[in-house]
């Protein structure tokens, strides 16, 4: 009990002086009004002895009613303590600042209100073991001297088979109030009539832990507005005029300074990191946290890493978060008290999403789970939320809600998936599959439909920027359900689900990592199918992502066996896709001569397949082949040709990407311009380019199209035009900063080189060695030595440039040896010419 004051004796309460005396004057004049009505007296004087009387009616009102309006308060028997029920405050109460300042919110806001508002009745709801009843316990001590009437509490036990009926709560209370109660004191109405009464103008909070549902509840809200109500429950309740407010788990801080209380300091300072796990893997559940660390605290043999690697395994969490098997010392037992209050359909749902590996999942999974409609899974899935057994994690890029299950809940339901037929949970598991798989080629289809079918339909941007935002959204969820299929050896599956994976990574040119992962999972799917046809499809998907993450000799190697497959099964448009794409990868690698043939080749099938787009695009390819061998003119040709096709089919993505290429060739056409002496023609060539690589950077910018934005903000910053240095530098910052995000760490690199060259122009040669040498390290970590040598002769060349030929000599040896190891005969030569001017020439090879 909070202060040992025994309570005020009741006092009289104090009649105004004019009560008694303007009683007495209006009985005497109703008895004259009475009697006036015999009397003989003339009708004037009958008016006025009326009223008189009614004036003396209304004074006597005025004086016997109270002001303030201050209610009837039924006293407390002298001597009798005001009731004092409220729990302690938990030792080891930790955090909780923005709860406890938003209830003092609500409670201030309600003392500044009227005296004819209704009671106070604040509803504090979260999942078991949240500390719900700690943050009510510690409140109501904060609160208690507003409420000298007492504090009454009662644990409504609403997580159990048989919680506590209104009817005990309310003779519990009533009791409390020392309210002399016969031996049947009647139904919930008349207890509820009698709670009422003996709580009127009284100040008492009171505290209902544990309710059940709302009706529970209701009836021991009393009308007093003086008084306030405190509700824990595990779900919301849905009570009318109710301030709700749900109590979230700890934060990262807040788990590890619980942690701190209850293990001792020493042991956080001592592995902080192993203290950051062990809260992680309690699921930053208070209840688990303290349960952890009071068996750290009665064993001072462990440290906080045996405690962490013994939470994580996953089969005996639950056995290490539990001291004893009721709610307050079991996380299982927690959990089971919310399970148990879910209908059946729910229980197999929360069983089924804990057999699913994916991290969280949209709401059409517990449909497909339940084998019935997305919008009746869906209400299941909701009733979980209410539950507090699930959680919503956000809204996606889609619009769509996510959900997930706590960590722990996931553990729980986990151990009770046994209880389901096998093949009753691999049947649901497939039905999510299947519906995964439908999801991920139509988007990969609206996203990039060339890569589905010969002459694809021409793609909207609506739909290929809805295509990315579902790859966005769904990415993780589909790894997951990648990886699923193929543990469950679902091999057609593995590789469907991989197909729309790799397409979408590859229009998008992002999750390079992920990327490769999956298009290897693919490869072993296909294989397992003995589909030859689909293993070919796997191997070019794998083909191109390690080719652009500069693995070349692996990439060429897959691509080749791609043709051979195609080849062999008369694939002839399979077989050019796989003929462009070895051509791509000798291209990269710096072996023009050999590329040269299979983009050639790969043109001129495509034109007999009369897959214009296809051969437009490989046009553009060999356009840049032309370009990287200085033969700008040719390059510009190809470039029309393709632009054309482009803009005629209405294209707008693929004109965009030859737009940024067409500017990359303008610029160099200025450069040789400039190296000739015609600036002027030089000035118009830049400005031209400068207007090219603008536009398609803007076109991809309003596609949302990041990864193109950056290819052209790089591009823009190649462009070489002494006027704008500086303008060409902060382009390739920018490109950078995408590129990063994007996590593509070959064109981090490939811009590192870009940097190197934009600084060199602006004379900061220091700064541009860090950048080129920088270029050298990440692209030999990429195993990429063609880009490696290419950094290495801009590096010798921007020496000689700045005027230090001694420096440029060893960055372009080493070039030169690694152009001569991989046979490319015009990166030698050039390296060659820059050699001479580096050195005399009898110190050079031949």
């Amino acid at each position: 009990m909070t202060g040992d004051l025994l309570p005020d004796k009741p006092r009289r309460r104090k009649r105004p002086w004019a009560a008694p005396v303007s009683a007495g004057l209006a009985a005497a004049a109703a008895s004259v009004l009475a009697a006036s009505v015999e009397w003989e007296i003339p009708p004037v004087a009958k008016i006025g002895v009326t009223l008189g009387a009614a004036v003396l009616v209304g004074l006597t009102t005025w004086a016997t009613t109270d002001a303030r309006g201050t209610r009837r308060r039924v006293p407390l028997e002298p001597g009798v303590f005001a009731p004092e029920q409220w729990p302690p405050v938990p030792e080891h109460f930790t955090g909780r600042t923005e709860a406890l300042a938003e209830l003092r919110e609500v409670f201030a806001a309600r003392r500044r209100s009227s005296d004819l508002a209704p009671p106070l009745v604040v509803s504090v709801y979260g999942r078991g073991g949240v500390g719900k009843s700690a943050l009510m316990a510690r409140f109501g001590q904060e609160v208690a001297d507003r409420y000298p009437d007492g504090r009454l509490y009662a644990d409504l036990r609403g997580g159990v088979d048989a919680p506590v009926r209104p009817e005990e709560v309310l003779i519990g209370f009533l009791r409390a109030l020392d309210v002399r109660l016969t031996t049947d004191p009647g139904g919930l109405e008349e207890l509820r009539r009698l709670w009422l009464t003996w709580t009127r103008g009284r100040r008492i909070l009171i505290g209902l832990d544990n309710a059940h549902d709302a009706a529970q509840v209701a009836p021991l809200i009393p009308a007093e507005p003086g008084c306030a109500v405190l509700v824990t429950s595990r779900s919301p309740l849905f009570l009318n005029g109710t301030h709700d407010t749900r109590l979230g788990e700890f934060s990262e801080p807040q788990g590890v300074e619980l942690l701190a209380r209850l293990a001792g300091g020493a042991r956080i300072v001592d592995d902080l990191e192993a203290a950051k796990e062990v809260v992680r893997l309690c699921d930053y559940l208070p209840l688990a946290i303290n349960i952890c660390g009071g068996r750290l605290a009665t064993r001072e043999q462990w440290t906080m890493r045996e405690m962490a690697n013994r939470l994580a395994d996953r089969r005996r969490r639950l056995d290490q978060l539990e001291v004893a098997p009721t709610v307050d010392k079991s996380v299982r037992a927690s959990v089971q008290l919310s399970y148990d209050d879910c209908t059946g359909v729910q229980r197999r749902l929360l069983r089924l999403l804990s057999a699913l590996h994916s991290p969280d999942v949209p709401g059409w999974v517990a449909g497909e789970l339940l084998d019935v409609s997305g919008l009746d899974g869906a209400d299941q899935l909701e009733a979980l939320i209410d539950a507090e057994l699930a959680e919503c994690s956000g809204t996606d890029q889609t619009g769509a809600m996510r959900y997930r299950l706590h960590d722990l809940v996931r553990v729980f339901a986990a151990e009770l998936v046994g209880q389901d037929e096998e093949d009753r949970v691999t049947a649901a598991i497939e039905r999510v599959l299947h519906a995964y798989r439908r999801r991920a080629e139509e988007a990969a289809q609206n996203r990039w439909p060339q890569d589905w079918s010969r002459s694809g339909r021409r793609p909207s941007a609506g739909g290929q920027g809805r295509a990315g935002d579902w790859l966005n959204a769904e990415r993780l969820s589909l790894i997951a359900m990648i990886h699923q299929a193929h543990q469950l050896r679902l091999w057609e599956l593995t590789w469907g689900l991989s197909r729309a994976f790799c397409s979408l990574c590859h229009s998008l040119r992002a999750y390079w990592a992920d990327w490769a992962a999956v298009a290897e999972l693919g490869c072993e799917a296909a294989a397992a199918t003995g589909d030859r046809r689909s293993l070919a499809i796997a191997l070019l998907d794998a083909a191109s992502v390690h080719g652009g993450m500069g693995l070349r000799d692996r990439g060429r190697e897959e691509a080749e066996r791609a043709l051979a497959i195609f080849t062999d099964l008369g694939e002839s448009w399979w077989a050019a896709r796989a003929m462009r794409t070895v051509g791509m990868t000798l291209f990269s690698d710096g072996r023009l001569d050999r590329a040269q043939d299979f983009l050639i080749g790969a043109i001129t099938a495509f034109k007999g397949e009369e897959d214009l787009w296809w051969m437009a695009r490989t046009q553009r390819n060999l356009a840049e082949m032309r370009m990287a061998e200085r033969r700008p003119e040719e390059a510009r040709e190809l470039l029309e040709d393709a632009l054309e096709i482009f803009k005629r089919d209405g294209n707008r993505y693929s004109e965009a990407q030859t737009l940024r290429v067409y500017g990359e060739v303008l610029a160099a056409q200025a450069r040789g311009e400039r190296r000739a002496g015609d600036h002027r023609r030089a000035a118009e060539l830049f400005t031209r380019a400068g207007y090219s690589l603008d536009r398609a950077a803007e076109m991809f910018r309003q596609r949302g199209e990041l990864w193109e934005e950056a290819r052209c903000l790089r591009a823009a910053g190649e462009v070489g035009d002494p006027d704008n240095g500086l303008r060409e530098l902060d382009n390739v910052r920018r490109a950078d900063d995408i590129l990063a995000a994007l996590g593509d760490s070959w064109g981090v690199a490939r811009n590192a080189v870009s940097a190197g060259l934009a600084l060199a122009r602006l004379g900061r040669i220091e700064d541009s060695e860090g950048e080129l040498r920088r270029a050298v390290r990440e692209f030999e970590e990429l195993r990429d030595r063609w880009w490696m040598a290419e950094s290495l002769r801009y590096l010798g060349e921007a020496h000689l440039n700045g005027g230090g030929p001694g420096a440029a000599v060893e960055p372009l040896e080493q070039a030169r040896d690694i152009y001569r190891s991989l046979g490319n005969e015009a990166g030698t030569r050039r390296t060659l010419e820059l050699l001479r001017r580096a050195a005399p020439s009898d110190e050079q090879e031949p």
